[in-house]
């Protein structure tokens, strides 16, 4: 299965380039039909992962992914699914 990786590490406090990755990393898997995206918040205080969960959660967006699953067993890992 193929699949997209995005670690916000390095942009976590450039607001503007994080929403810009986000979208990059969503048209991507779409453009080439990937099925799995892991986006890398880290653990942190959890703000950066509001904000993915936010951005994802914009119904323009929220209309072009399957779903999301936050991993049980690393807090700071997102994944969104799609079907093709």
């Amino acid at each position: 299965m193929a699949k997209l990786k995005l670690d916000l590490h390095d942009i976590y406090n450039r607001g503007d380039k994080i929403e810009t990755e986000l979208n990059r990393i969503i048209q991507e898997a779409i453009e080439k039909k990937i099925s799995l995206v892991e986006i890398i918040p880290g653990k942190g205080g959890g703000q950066l992962k509001k904000k993915v969960l936010r951005f994802l959660n914009q119904k323009h967006i929220k209309a072009l992914y399957h779903r999301v699953d936050k991993d049980s067993k690393n807090f700071g890992r997102i994944f969104v699914r799609f079907k093709h």
